[in-house]
């Protein structure tokens, strides 16, 4: 799958943008504040329905206009797509060949994996920024991994509401609990090895170990052996949960620890380590990805060469490309000029988008 071209009115800076894209290497050139990250965000708004920069979808909207578009083709191996994302300040409207859809309906036409400082929160920030990555990624491959996500989330929200109005009737949310949290838990220990893996073979540009681990880790036998482990903690936690009027355990407290040679990268991790582990969780995710779907995800490289050197930053691209689809973004036209003969490059200006 990659995006064939892509329209893009009143994102940020962004006035009224129309690109043909290669199904290979894509390079956007040109100097800070002028709209290339942007550019990025509109591919992930188009695939996903939201931002990875921020969740106020509001922000999106350039000053002075009443809403934004991004409308694009997503072709696959037997058809294309045709998404469209419209974002107001009275919400949003997602759209599949022409035709208004559901979130869920719009989910899984198209696929990125965003590397980005902008998302250092993912290594930095805090655990519930570990636990979304982990989520959305392996959502965006096992519809029922989707599925499992809400049907818990939904299970703890309307357990939260019978515990702040006192808590009667709770041992039947009990059992829904630990019903669908120990199958969502299974299902993420199962991902999480996938993409544990895949991090021990990724990109080390200095050399370093990374490592990624689910704590409490995945039970012995399986979903069963959560589903016992669960309840021995709801049991235990029961008195605290109904004086805190709230869920204090399951899949939505557990960590999810991020290291760098051992070491936990949020607390001890230097900017740069931060920056190489979540170049290498994003390609391990693309890995993973393409592993399980059968074609790749399209990557999305934001200031690449910002933190490798050029040599190593285009081995990257020509390895990312090789598999499918990328679009990189460089302050440095030389070294945009230096791909070329791999892709398209386009120059970003002030918000205006040409063709090199």
């Amino acid at each position: 799958m990659w995006v064939e071209d892509v329209e893009i009115a009143d994102l940020r800076n962004l006035r009224h943008v129309r690109m043909e894209l290669s199904s290979g290497l894509n390079v956007f050139a040109g100097r800070n504040a002028q709209g290339k990250t942007s550019l990025l965000e509109a591919v992930a708004l188009l695939a996903r329905g939201r931002s990875f920069r921020t969740e106020d979808a509001r922000t999106l909207i350039r000053t002075g206009a009443s809403g934004l578009i991004a409308r694009g083709h997503a072709r696959g191996t037997t058809r294309t797509t045709r998404l469209e994302v419209e974002l107001s300040a009275t919400g949003r409207r997602l759209r599949v060949d022409g035709r208004e859809v559901p979130p869920r309906a719009y989910q899984g036409r198209l696929e990125v994996i965003v590397y980005s400082t902008e998302r250092l929160k993912v290594v930095r920030g805090p655990m519930r920024e570990r636990r979304l990555y982990l989520d959305r990624s392996a959502a965006a491959i096992w519809p029922a991994y989707r599925q499992a996500l809400r049907d818990y989330e939904r299970a703890v929200q309307q357990r939260n509401a019978l515990l702040e109005s006192g808590g009667r009737g709770l041992e039947a949310w009990d059992e829904r609990l630990i019903e669908l949290g120990a199958r969502l838990r299974h299902r993420r220990g199962c991902y999480a090895r996938r993409l544990e893996a895949a991090l021990e073979r990724s990109f080390r540009p200095e050399g370093e170990a990374y490592g990624l681990a689910l704590r409490p880790q995945p039970a012995e036998g399986g979903e069963e052996g959560e589903r016992r482990r669960l309840t021995g903690e709801v049991e235990a936690r029961g008195r605290d949960e109904r004086r805190a009027r709230r869920t204090l355990v399951g899949p939505h407290r557990d960590q999810v620890v991020l290291s760098v040679d051992g070491t936990e990268a949020a607390l001890h991790a230097s900017s740069g380590q931060c920056r190489s582990l979540l170049l290498a969780l994003s390609l391990a995710t693309l890995e993973v990805y393409e592993a399980e779907q059968g074609f790749p995800a399209v990557a999305l490289l934001d200031d690449l060469d910002s933190e490798l050197d050029e040599e190593r930053a285009a081995a990257l691209c020509a390895e990312v490309t090789r598999r499918g689809q990328a679009l990189v973004t460089t302050a440095h036209a030389a070294w945009a000029e230096r791909l070329a003969p791999g892709g398209r490059v386009f120059t970003v200006e002030r918000g205006e988008v040409r063709a090199a």
